[in-house]
C-alpha cells in the first residue's frame, strides 16, 4: 500500500530577513496593513494580560468532615468553614510573628470576657436538657448509655443552681434505673467467656451504670466534704447540703445496692461533726430509717461498724443523738440470742455439735447419674446465690456482729464515764438488757452500783468538766443524777427479767437498788421536772431570771415512767411475786402514798393505779395499813431511814387516803375510792 505524503502547511510568520529585529513571537507588532498578520495581535493581547497585577481576595471553601454521633444518639454532618487569605510577598513583609500573637491573644481575651449567655438562661437550658435526659434514661436506659456522662458533665458547670439541678436529676435517675440486685465486677474468666449477645448487651450496661454510679459518689463525698468547713461561702455550703441530701435519698431508696460503704461515711462524716443543724437531722434520721427497714442486715452492720469506729477515734465526744441511733435496729425484736462484748451465744450451736447426723445408706449411681447430680447441685448453689431472700442463719449471724459492735461501745463507754453519754448508754443497755450474756453480769451490776454512789455524791448543781466538745455546750447539758440513778436500777432489774428459765439458778443481789430507790421516793416527788419531756415547753425560773430555760434531755421516757418501771419490777417481779417480803410491800406503799400528796395530777393517778395493781398481788400484806386495830407493829415508823426492813412500816396507818379523796382532780378521787374498796374487800 502506498503512503499517502503529507499535506504542506503554509508558513504565515514573516520571515527573518523581513524583520531585522527579534523574531519571537510575543514581540512581534502587528501591521493593519498586512492581510496575512491578522489574526496574530491577540499573542500582544495575551502578553499584556499576563503582565498586569493580579487583584487578590480571601477565597473562602468549606471543609466537610465526616458524620459524627452525638452522646444523645443523633448522627450530625459537621460543617466548619475555613477562612484562607492567600497576600503576596509584599504584603506579609510588612508584620512580623510578635504582632501575630497578640492579635490572637487580645481576640481570646475578648471571648472569656464577654459571657454568651447569661446565667438565667443557662438555668432555664439545662432545665430543659435535664427534662429530656432524664425522660430518654427512664424510657430505655440501655440504650442511651452514654446519657449518664452528659449528665455527669452537667454536673460539672460552674453554675451552682445548675449543678444542684443536675446533682437532683442524678439522683431521681439512679433510684429508677438502679436494679433490685448488686452488680458484681466481671473477672477475668467472665470477660473470655462466650455469651449471647443480649447478656453481653446487658453486661455493658451493668458496668456502666456501676462506673457512672461510683462517679456520682465520689462527687457527693467531695461536695460534702467541703461544706464542712467554718469559712466556706454560701454557695458551697448549699451545694453542700444537696449532696448529704442526696445520699441520704440514695441510702434509703437503694441501700443494697454498690458502694454502699461510701454511701454510708458521708452520713457519718456529718455526723462526728459537732454542729448540730439540719443536715445532721437528716443523716440521723436517714440511719435510723434505715435500721428500722433494715431486713437482712446488711446495712445496719456497715452503719453500726462505722458509726462505732468513729467513735472510738474522736474518744466518744459526740452528741447524745448518734449514740441513741443503735434504739432503732431491729435486732432488738429480731434476735433471740444473747452476747456481750466478747461473744454471742447462738441457740443451735451446742446442739448442732452435740447431734451427729445419722448415716445414710449409700445409694448406688452410674457415672452419668453422678454426673447429673454434681450439675443440679452446682445449679442449685447459683440459685441460692442469686436469689434475693436472705436466709435466717445468715441474718442472725449479721444481727450477732452488729450486737457486739453495740456492746462494745455501750461498755467502752460506761468504763470511761463519760458524763454527756451515760444517760444514752444506760437507756440503751435497758432496752438491750434481755440480749445480754449472764457471764458479764456480775461486772455490768458493779459498774451500775459505781454509777449510783457517783452520782449520789455528786452535788447537782456541779458543772461537768470542761474538754474541747464541751466548750460549746450550754449549762443545759449537765448530768442529771436523780435520772442516772433511775436508769441503773431499771437496768439492773431488766437483766434479771430478761433471762428466761433457764437461768432460774442465777442469784443476782439487788437489794442495794431496791434501798436506794426507796431512799429517793421523796426527792422525786418534788421534782418539778417529773412529766416533762424535751418537746415540753420551758420557762425561765423566776428566782433567777439569768439563768436560760433548763432543757431536759429525754431520750426514751420521762422521769415519772423510769420511776414506775423500776416499782413494776421491785413489787410486781414478773417471776415469784409472792416471793416479795411483806415488810418491803407495806413500806413501799406507805411512802407511795405520802409522796402522790405531792405528785402532778397524772403522775399521781398513776402512782394510785400501781398501787391498786399491788394490792390485787399483795392485798393481805398491805391490808394492815388501813386497819388500825389490827396493828402488828409496836415502836416508831421511820421514813427516812436507810434499810427498807429496819423502817417500821405497820406502827403507822395510810392517813394519805382522807386527803386525796378531796383532791380537785376527779380521775385521782377514783383511783383512790377504787384501791380503798379493794382494800376493804380484802379485810
Amino acid at each position: 500500500m502506498a503512503q499517502i505524503p503529507a499535506t504542506k502547511r503554509r508558513r504565515i510568520s514573516p520571515t527573518l530577513a523581513s524583520q531585522g529585529g527579534d523574531t519571537s513571537p510575543s514581540t512581534l507588532e502587528a501591521d493593519p496593513n498586512d492581510d496575512n498578520l491578522a489574526g496574530a495581535s491577540r499573542w500582544d493581547l495575551e502578553q499584556d494580560y499576563e503582565q498586569r497585577p493580579r487583584k487578590l481576595r480571601k477565597q473562602e471553601r468549606e471543609i466537610t468532615r465526616l458524620p459524627i454521633k452525638t452522646p444523645e444518639g443523633r448522627i450530625e454532618q459537621l460543617v466548619v468553614p475555613l477562612m484562607t487569605e492567600v497576600q503576596g510577598a509584599e504584603s506579609n513583609s510588612g508584620f512580623s510573628e510578635e504582632e501575630d500573637d497578640e492579635v490572637v491573644e487580645e481576640e481570646q481575651n475578648e471571648q472569656e470576657t464577654t459571657p454568651e449567655v447569661s446565667s438565667r438562661q443557662q438555668i432555664i437550658d439545662a432545665k430543659v436538657e435535664l427534662a429530656r435526659i432524664a425522660g430518654l434514661l427512664n424510657e430505655d436506659p440501655e440504650e442511651n448509655m452514654p446519657l449518664f456522662r452528659s449528665l455527669s458533665q452537667l454536673a460539672s458547670s460552674r453554675n451552682f443552681t445548675v449543678k444542684k439541678l443536675a446533682l437532683a436529676t442524678q439522683l431521681t435517675v439512679y433510684k429508677d434505673v438502679i436494679p433490685g440486685y448488686r452488680i458484681r465486677p466481671l473477672l477475668g474468666n467472665d470477660m473470655t467467656t462466650k455469651v449471647s449477645k443480649e447478656v453481653r448487651r446487658l453486661r455493658s450496661f451493668e458496668q456502666s451504670l456501676v462506673a457512672g454510679y461510683q462517679n456520682y459518689i465520689r462527687e457527693l463525698a467531695r461536695l460534702a466534704k467541703e461544706g464542712r468547713g467554718d469559712s466556706i461561702g454560701k454557695d458551697a455550703a448549699s451545694l453542700s447540703s444537696v449532696a448529704i441530701s442526696c445520699a441520704c435519698g440514695l441510702l434509703v431508696a437503694v441501700p443494697h445496692f454498690n458502694f454502699r460503704g461510701d454511701v454510708l461515711k458521708i452520713l457519718v462524716d456529718k455526723l462526728s461533726g459537732k454542729r448540730v443543724d439540719d443536715d445532721f437531722v437528716k443523716c440521723r434520721e436517714t440511719l435510723e430509717t434505715v435500721f428500722r427497714n433494715d431486713e437482712d442486715g446488711a446495712p445496719s452492720l456497715d452503719a453500726v461498724a462505722l458509726l462505732t469506729k468513729m467513735m472510738k477515734a474522736r474518744h466518744y465526744h459526740i452528741d447524745e443523738s448518734v449514740l441513741n441511733t443503735f434504739l432503732h435496729l431491729r435486732l432488738l425484736s429480731e434476735f433471740s440470742s444473747k452476747g456481750s462484748r466478747d461473744r454471742v451465744d447462738l441457740p443451735n450451736d451446742d446442739n448442732i455439735r452435740s447431734k451427729k447426723k445419722p448415716k445414710e445408706k449409700k445409694q448406688f449411681r452410674t457415672k452419668a447419674q453422678r454426673k447429673l447430680e454434681k450439675e443440679r447441685k452446682a445449679v442449685e448453689k447459683e440459685f441460692k446465690e442469686a436469689d434475693a431472700t436472705v436466709s435466717h442463719e445468715e441474718r442472725d449471724r449479721r444481727q450477732a456482729e452488729t450486737l457486739k459492735l453495740v456492746f462494745v461501745t455501750y461498755f467502752r463507754i460506761l468504763k470511761a464515764r463519760t458524763p454527756r453519754l451515760m444517760g444514752a448508754v444506760l437507756e440503751g443497755l435497758a432496752k438491750y438488757a434481755h440480749l445480754i450474756n449472764q457471764d458479764f453480769f456480775g461486772d455490768l451490776l458493779e459498774a451500775l452500783k459505781d454509777l449510783i454512789g457517783h452520782a449520789a455524791s455528786t452535788d447537782p448543781t456541779e458543772e461537768e468538766d470542761l474538754d474541747d466538745y464541751a466548750d460549746e455546750t450550754d449549762e443545759a447539758t449537765q448530768r442529771n443524777a436523780v435520772r442516772e440513778s433511775l436508769l441503773c436500777i431499771t437496768t439492773a432489774f431488766a437483766l434479771l427479767h430478761g433471762q428466761d428459765n433457764s437461768t432460774t439458778g442465777l442469784n443476782l443481789d439487788l437489794s442495794f437498788f431496791t434501798t436506794h430507790l426507796y431512799r429517793t421516793l421523796y426527792p422525786l416527788s418534788l421534782n418539778p421536772d417529773l412529766e416533762l419531756s424535751a418537746k415540753s415547753l420551758h420557762l425561765q425560773d423566776p428566782s433567777h431570771p439569768s439563768q436560760p430555760p433548763k432543757i431536759n434531755k429525754i431520750n426514751i421516757a420521762t422521769t415519772i415512767i423510769l420511776l414506775l418501771r423500776s416499782l413494776s419490777y421491785i413489787l410486781l417481779p414478773p417471776r415469784d411475786t409472792r416471793a416479795v417480803p411483806p415488810v418491803r410491800v407495806a413500806a413501799f406503799t406507805k411512802q407511795l402514798m405520802t409522796t402522790s400528796l405531792q405528785l402532778p395530777e397524772k403522775s399521781c393517778v398513776a402512782m394510785l393505779a400501781l398501787l391498786t395493781k399491788v394490792a390485787k398481788s399483795h392485798g393481805r400484806k398491805m391490808a394492815g395499813l388501813w386497819n388500825t386495830e389490827e396493828r402488828r407493829g409496836d415502836g416508831v415508823f421511820d421514813p427516812l431511814r436507810a434499810e427498807v426492813e429496819g423502817s417500821n412500816p405497820y406502827a403507822s396507818t395510810v392517813w394519805e387516803g382522807e386527803i386525796l379523796r378531796r383532791h380537785f382532780c376527779p380521775d385521782v378521787r377514783e383511783e383512790v375510792k377504787a384501791l380503798e374498796g379493794l382494800i376493804g374487800r380484802i379485810n
